[in-house]
């Protein structure tokens, strides 16, 4: 498994879930709407740190420089 996105790419996707968090927590999103938000933090957090996003792997995308 290559890495195909960049560090702005990591970087972009932690502050979302910083956001999604925090809306979460602050009860602005609740409900199926906050479950869903915490799972889209949950894989936004898992494809940051590994580096590897399979969605862009299956449209042939890399933000990373090679």
């Amino acid at each position: 498994m290559k890495n195909n996105m960049g560090s702005i790419d990591r970087i972009v996707r932690i502050v979302i879930v910083a956001g999604l968090v925090a809306l979460y927590f602050t009860d602005t999103i609740t409900g199926l709407w906050g479950t869903v938000a915490l799972v889209a933090a949950g894989i936004f957090t898992l494809t940051s740190l590994v580096g590897f996003c399979p969605i862009y792997a299956i449209f042939g995308v890399k933000t990373c420089k090679v």
